[in-house]
């Protein structure tokens, strides 16, 4: 079969791949469609982020839904022909943090698509993907796979407003308006905030927002002052959702904040260097988020239920024969958010 596979920066290839027939408690998934997330984009452009870096030939992707092709022994939930969206996490089960609830932290977690370990962990922009069957997920009749593919980033957003708390009734601020951040304020609107303001310093995002539940809008590249009205007295903002990765995005939000509130941290970027003096007296809480657990079945179950909509964020999808074209699309902020494969 065919897998879009990255070999060194800028080198992303049409391999031939190795097809695995179901082990015992394993479906194989004729994969339909592959959104393109900000980590594939990295492998893309960088060779990896931080110190995550390319090692050996990798296919990418792990927003991932398709059709259930064959069953192994054991299997008895799914069946050919069952549409299903592909949790990406593999935990191990038997670590202190999985025993613990915490499976989000698994320290032998096989997570699609990832250089994190060696040999890497080979992700779902493939023909045909083998996994165990507790990562396929059966969806509703009425959600398109290219939706159902959408679930893992939905997941990440889910499982950051938990981290967050309550947010009924709550100003929330999201700064940065990619994919994630664009999923934030609907993931914020149906938890009930009274008000999302999104910053970003790009246009075409911003007015995705508008659309998608936003209260407000604004381009801090050019309306810097735009934000005073939520800088009275000592801010204004219950919660903020950090989804830039940018020190300058966080730093420049703590005034905006009421005292006590909480910042989540969802974009990943850099190291950071913070004024821990002004989180010190604004009692300001940062927390931290990674990945998902449980959230990946909520994710599909509120998409298939209508309670959320995603397809304003996809953006484009080609076949992933064009998937070099597909990925330089995916990185032009001003004609895409969400750019999928085909398969």
């Amino acid at each position: 079969m065919h897998a879009v596979v990255i070999h060194a920066p800028k080198d992303l290839r049409i391999d031939s791949f190795a097809d695995t027939a179901p082990a015992a408690g394993e479906v194989r998934v004729k994969i339909a469609a592959g959104g393109i997330c900000g980590s594939d984009l990295h492998y893309y452009h960088d060779g990896g982020f931080g110190t995550v870096r390319i090692k050996q030939p990798m296919a990418l992707g792990h927003e991932i839904a398709g059709v259930v092709a064959d069953v192994g022994t054991g299997v008895s939930h799914l069946a050919a022909g069952t549409r299903v969206a592909v949790n990406p996490s593999r935990p191990c089960g038997i670590c202190v943090h999985c025993i613990e609830g915490m499976r989000n932290q698994c320290v032998d977690m096989r997570f699609m698509g990832s250089a994190m370990r060696m040999p890497h962990v080979q992700g779902g922009f493939r023909e045909y993907v083998t996994v165990d069957a507790s990562q396929a997920i059966p969806i509703a009749s009425s959600l398109s796979l290219g939706e159902a593919a959408m679930a893992e980033p939905l997941s990440v957003c889910l499982h950051a407003a938990n981290r967050a708390g309550p947010l009924l009734g709550k100003r929330v601020l999201v700064t940065g308006c990619g994919p994630i951040g664009a999923l934030m304020v609907v993931v914020a609107r149906y938890g009930g905030a009274a008000e999302i303001v999104v910053t970003d310093i790009a246009e075409a995002p911003l007015a995705i927002a508008r659309k998608i539940g936003a209260s407000q809008a604004i381009n801090v590249a050019k309306e810097a002052k735009a934000l005073d009205p939520w800088r009275a007295g000592k801010g204004v903002f219950h919660v903020l959702f950090e989804a830039s990765g940018n020190q300058a995005a966080l730093v420049s939000a703590l005034e905006l904040m009421r005292p006590g509130a909480i910042m989540v941290q969802v974009g990943i970027g850099g190291e950071m260097t913070l004024p821990i003096n002004t989180i010190v007296a604004k009692e300001l809480q940062l927390r931290g988020t990674f990945r998902f657990d449980p959230e990946f079945e909520l994710a599909v179950r509120l998409m298939g239920d209508r309670l959320l909509d995603v397809k304003p964020l996809i953006s484009a999808s080609l076949p992933y024969q064009s998937a070099v074209e597909a990925f330089e699309l995916a990185t032009d902020r001003s004609k895409s958010m969400k750019v999928q494969l085909t398969f």
